[in-house]
């Protein structure tokens, strides 16, 4: 990246012998900078992320449920995946307001750092049960098939113990995977979603076959939830000896938590309820509770937002359908088809923490088809709740990146990966704590799923609530909003969101009564994580005297440093290249509108700032410093919002525009962007780098559009052709080729003054505007006088026939234009004329040519209309006359100067 200040140029091309003026430039060594974030990846990959960890429930999800709740499970559990796309709308909102838009930097923005904190330390609960429970399941599924091969039956002991052991294998994996980058991360995770899809595909179809084959098995389970505690009489929450289970604590099973023993759990007990009732509706918002943990996964969806690749919110929309209609039918159908197949008194008792392998014996068919069926779902089962504890890093990073960078956890924490430009650091503080919870649970699944839904649900409730305090504390039009908003006077109430808000509390308050395992311990987590974040804060403000609020948050960055710049150097691998030069964080408007028109699939920005060195200074040893810093984070930031990786390059010179000229040069690129200057205007801008263009390119100039942009206008050199990329189009437009659409995406055109004056350059000139103009462009042809001369009488029959000319030029091409002549001086009459006419753009020939010691752009004629045209200029540059053939041939490539 690369950030050159014209203003510390030289003088500009109309000054005397500029040769003599020009410094020398100084060699030096460049510095190569990468971040953690310049890669992005499809909604494709961002839907595997977030599915790794969703889908993967479905393996457990089943069996915790309806030991709370018995048969209703898969009911509740359809109810959550129904109610996760009203919770997904309020992710979506919050990330087209926030690119890093987790639940940390809402909450904060919303309620202050204090809930910030604590919001964040219940998600984290949840991120790291998350990897434990989903690797110590693959590590049971695993076992269990390893014990059906080999005939033997493992005691519980050692499957816990083999299921930890495999556990932290797979964890230790994915830690070195996410060390490596996210993109590997999300190839894998595409994988192993293609791997699920087979499987639930055929397992779907073969469950539906068996129901159709065994007609009495097609029954719907009871809609009514069971909430008896597992050692009342008739309870079917029994193990395979036909003893009550036991939850964590060594009690009996009791869905009703702390308020079992009150009078208000007796009335929600089998027999005493009354569902068409206030505690009716408590108990559906308890059952309800114990099947939240099905809708994990939406934070991921949040912090991978940042990687989303453009356009960034459509993309994200995408992901997040796609993960909804698959957790759907996935999670409930799986739920719905082990209560109806898989006999009672088998599926609590031998297949609580397998369903889908109980399933899978219990289809109809041979017995080698099921054992074969069987394996295919462990092995896909591994790899999803493997993929899970890869999710759970992801997200866990994202959460805590967030956290550093508010300056609530120490910068060094996000020190990048030396290789792989990953905050290390941090990914190697979530796996030890996940190490750690793997080892200190002993491998028991059902107490890791317990006390897992603690986290997600109150990450909910604070998310909710801080989305529906924005509405009101930044109310205006959002690029995403939740539905349901009534427009009251001048106000939207956002009906939607608030009852979302009330459904999530409600559900948390509840689970926080009655789930006792999940309470004790999230409690203690949370307070623990609140504790470490608020010290790590008071020592930061200790540290530098200011607090989090006023952390001003600074990228990290590797650095290496290159004797040359090569594309090989860059990673540059598309066929075509901008380089944008940049000087200050707070004018980037160049670079958002090059990204803005940038494919990344076909072109690399590369993003260049100029340490301009002092006079006579010898060779520099590039460093990053705190401005650069600010500079690049800025980048970051407008690459993150576009979706769209940069190149990013630190150049010392003591000649910042020959760095420039020089730096397109070796990389090949076809367009140089620079910003407005407070000192040159854009011509002698254009002017100084295409003198040094001519340079560095020696005999042959190279073909390249050298463009300086600022809020409304863009003016453009155009070298030899100028630069070939093409244009970013929407490609259903492009594919249906309509004049409509190529109309509009030539800046909406409807008329256009063409200064003509009849000579063989000028005809040459029609030929090619009306060649690639829309037919519905209304085209006026001027006379125009380069030299600015005075109209005479005499002269209107030649300047009227001169006109003429064109006219039958154009109708000849199958065009009809309308003829116009000026009188009195050229420059003010066809500014007043495209005043008067209204016209949106201005085609006028350009007199002047590059030669040694004089590098004048712009006559007189053309240099006025371009300071003040009330429209668009576009300026053709090359001799007014041709004398000889041999002169044509020796004469510098045409060129074009655009200005909006």
């Amino acid at each position: 990246m690369a950030s050159v200040d014209p203003s510390s140029s030289h003088p500009p091309a109309g000054a005397a012998a500029p040769t003599a003026k020009r410094k020398s430039p100084t060699p030096g060594q460049v510095l190569v900078v990468t971040s953690v974030m310049f890669t992005f990846i499809s909604y494709w990959r961002t839907a595997a992320i977030v599915l790794c960890d969703l889908a993967s429930t479905a393996y457990y999800i089943g069996g915790i449920v309806e030991t709370q709740i018995g048969k209703a499970a898969p009911w509740f559990i359809l109810a959550v995946m129904l109610f996760s796309y009203a919770v997904r709308s309020v992710y979506i909102e919050s990330c087209s307001m926030f690119v890093r838009g987790g639940v940390y930097r809402v909450v904060k923005e919303a309620m202050g750092g204090g809930l910030a904190k604590l919001s964040v330390s219940a998600l984290m609960f949840d991120y790291i049960l998350t990897g434990p429970i989903s690797g110590v399941s693959a590590g049971q599924y695993i076992i269990g098939l390893v014990g059906d091969l080999i005939g033997k039956s493992f005691s519980t002991e050692q499957m816990e113990l083999g299921s930890a052991a495999i556990a932290v294998a797979i964890t230790l994996f994915f830690w070195r995977v996410n060390i490596r980058g996210i993109h590997e991360s999300s190839d894998k995770a595409l994988k192993i979603m293609g791997a699920t899809t087979v499987m639930a595909l055929i397992m779907i179809i073969w469950c539906g076959a068996t129901l159709i084959a065994r007609p009495e098995k097609a029954t719907l389970p009871t809609p009514v939830p069971d909430l008896s505690r597992a050692d009342q009489p008739g309870s079917p929450k029994r193990d395979a000896e036909g003893e009550p289970i036991l939850d964590a604590l060594g009690k009996p099973l009791d869905p009703l938590g702390f308020i079992g023993r009150t009078p208000l759990g007796d009335a929600l007990r089998p027999g005493h309820i009354h569902w068409l009732s206030l505690i009716g509706v408590l108990g559906i918002f308890v059952a309800f509770g114990h099947s939240i943990l099905a809708m994990s996964g939406e934070e991921t969806l949040a912090q991978v937002y940042r990687e989303v690749e453009s356009p960034k919110l459509t993309n994200f929309k995408k992901a997040a359908f796609v993960v909804f209609v698959y957790s759907l039918l996935l999670t409930s159908l799986i739920s719905f088809f082990a209560v109806m197949i898989i006999p009672d008194d088998q599926r609590m008792a031998k297949y609580s923490g397998n369903l889908i392998g109980g399933l899978a014996m219990n289809v109809i068919g041979p017995l080698w088809a099921k054992l074969a069926l069987n394996a295919l779902v462990v092995g896909v089962g591994f790899l999803i709740l493997s993929g899970a504890v890869n999710t759970a890093i992801v997200g866990s990073n994202g959460v805590l990146n967030r956290v550093s960078e508010d300056g609530v956890m120490p910068d060094w924490f996000l020190k990048p990966h030396p290789r792989y430009g990953t905050t290390y650091r941090l990914l190697n503080l979530v796996v030890g704590l996940q190490l750690f919870t793997i080892v200190a649970s002993r491998g028991k699944v059902l107490t890791l799923g317990e006390a897992y839904a603690f986290g997600v649900v109150w990450s909910f409730v604070f998310k909710a609530l801080a989305m529906l305090v924005l509405r009101f504390k930044e109310p205006g039009r959002r690029e995403y909003e939740v539905p349901l908003n009534i427009r009251v006077g001048r106000y939207d109430v956002p009906l939607g969101i608030a009852l979302i808000f009330l459904v999530l509390f409600i559900t948390a308050v509840v689970n926080f009564m009655t789930k006792e395992v999940a309470t004790i311990s999230g409690v203690i987590f949370t307070a623990a994580f609140f504790a470490v974040f608020t010290g790590s804060e008071l020592a930061h403000i200790r540290r530098t005297g200011k607090a989090a609020e006023h952390h001003e948050h600074l990228e990290q960055f590797n650095q290496s440093k290159a004797d040359e710049i090569t594309p090989a150097a860059l990673g540059i691998t598309n066929p075509y290249r901008k380089l944008v030069a940049i000087r200050s964080p707070y004018n980037l408007g160049m670079l958002e509108k090059c990204l803005s028109e940038t494919d990344p699939e076909t072109t690399d920005v590369v993003v260049m700032t100029a340490n301009v060195l002092p006079p006579a200074s010898g060779d520099s040893t590039p460093k990053i410093t705190d401005q650069d810093r600010a500079l690049l984070t800025a980048v970051v930031n407008l690459a993150e919002h576009a979706g769209k990786p940069v190149k990013p390059l630190i150049v010392p010179t003591n000649e910042p525009f020959y760095a420039l000229a020089r730096t397109a040069r070796s990389i090949g690129a076809q367009e140089l962007i620079m910003g407005m200057s407070n000192k040159f205007d854009p011509e002698t801008l254009l002017d100084h780098v295409a003198f040094y263009w001519f340079h560095v390119c020696e005999s042959e100039p190279a073909p390249i559009t050298i463009r300086v942009l600022g809020k409304d206008r863009d003016v453009r050199l155009d070298i030899a052709g100028g630069s070939q990329i093409p244009k970013l189009v929407d490609r259903a437009a492009a594919a249906a080729k309509l004049l409509a659409d190529l109309r509009a995406s030539w800046h909406g055109v409807e008329k256009l003054l063409l200064a003509y004056d009849g000579s063989p350059l000028s005809a040459d000139f029609l030929d090619t505007v009306l060649s690639f103009l829309d037919p519905d462009i209304a085209v006026t042809l001027v006379y125009v006088d380069e030299r600015g001369e005075i109209f005479h009488a005499d002269e209107l029959d030649d300047v009227e026939m001169t006109i003429q000319q064109g006219v039958a030029r154009a109708r000849e091409l199958g065009r009809k234009v309308d003829p116009l002549f000026l009188r009195g001086e050229a420059g003010p009459q066809i500014v007043m004329a495209a005043q008067e006419g209204k016209y949106d753009a201005i085609f006028m020939s350009l007199r002047g040519e590059y030669r040694r010691l004089d590098t004048t752009v712009l006559a007189t004629t053309p240099r006025y209309v371009l300071q003040n045209a009330p429209c668009r200029v576009i300026l053709g540059f090359a001799p007014k006359s041709i004398a000889q053939p041999e002169n044509n041939a020796a004469a510098v490539p045409d060129a074009t100067t655009t200005t909006a």
